[in-house]
C-alpha cells in the first residue's frame, strides 16, 4: 500500500529533482528499481513492521530472494556501527515534517512555498537528523562524490533548512562491499551551501512555475 505521505500536495524535494529533470532533460538511468531497492533497505533499518521476510515483500511489494539477501546485509553493516546503532535507538524514524508557509530568498527575493520532508532518522531531542542511502560506492571518496553527482547535498539543505537544524549526517551503505560511509554536514559548510545553492535555484523556478 502506498504511503499517503507521497499523496501530499506541499512541494518536497522530489518535487524539485522532478523540475529539474524537466528543465533540463537530464539524462540519467531509469531509478525505479534503485528507489525500490532503496525502500526495502530503509524499512528493513527503520520500519521492520512493513518487511514480509516469508514472501519477500515490503509493503506489497515484490522482491527477489537476491534484493532480501543483500539488504539483510547492508542492515547488519548499519547496525555493526556504533554511530549508526545509538543514532537509530534515539531518533523518530520516517517522521514527517509540514510547513505550510516555509520562507526562501532568492537573489535577495522573498518567497514562500507550502514544503514537506520525510526523515529516515531524526532526533527530537537533539533537533537533527540524516539520511540512509544504498550506494554502489566501495570507498568514502566515491560515496562524497555519489552525494554531489545524485543531489543529495540539495535533499539535506532541504530538510535541514525544513528542521531549523545545524547539522546533518549523509549515511550510506554499500551494496557492493557492504562498508558503511558517514558524511556529516554543518550548517555553512561547503556540503550546505552547494545543496543551499540548488536549494534556492529551483525553489525559485518551481514558486515562479507553479505557485
Amino acid at each position: 500500500m502506498k504511503d499517503p505521505y507521497y499523496g501530499r500536495s506541499e512541494v518536497s524535494n522530489s518535487d524539485l529533482s522532478a523540475l529539474k529533470k524537466m528543465l533540463y532533460a537530464v539524462d540519467s538511468p531509469d531509478p525505479t528499481n534503485a528507489y525500490k531497492f532503496g525502500t526495502l533497505i530503509d524499512c528493513m533499518i527503520t520500519e521492520s513492521h512493513r518487511v514480509n521476510y516469508s514472501t519477500l515483500e515490503c509493503s506489497g511489494e515484490p522482491y527477489t530472494q537476491e534484493d532480501f539477501d543483500k539488504a539483510n546485509e547492508m542492515k547488519k553493516a548499519f547496525l555493526r556501527d556504533d554511530f549508526c546503532r545509538n543514532m537509530l535507538e534515539r531518533s523518530t524514524p520516517q517522521k514527517v515534517m509540514i510547513n505550510p508557509n516555509q520562507r526562501f530568498v532568492t537573489d535577495g527575493f522573498e518567497y514562500y512555498l507550502p514544503t514537506r520532508s520525510k526523515w529516515d532518522l531524526f532526533m527530537d531531542v537533539l533537533g537533527w537528523g540524516g539520511d540512509i542511502k544504498s550506494t554502489t560506492a566501495t570507498t568514502h571518496k566515491q560515496f562524497v562524490d555519489a552525494i554531489y553527482h545524485f543531489d543529495y547535498d540539495r535533499q539535506r539543505a532541504w530538510y535541514m533548512d525544513m528542521a531549523g537544524s545545524n547539522q546533518d549526517v549523509l549515511i550510506g551503505i554499500s551494496k557492493v562491499n557492504f562498508k558503511v560511509f558517514k558524511v556529516p554536514i554543518k550548517r555553512g559548510d561547503e556540503l550546505y551551501r552547494s545543496g543551499k545553492e540548488k536549494v534556492d535555484d529551483l525553489a525559485f523556478k518551481y514558486w515562479m512555475m507553479f505557485a
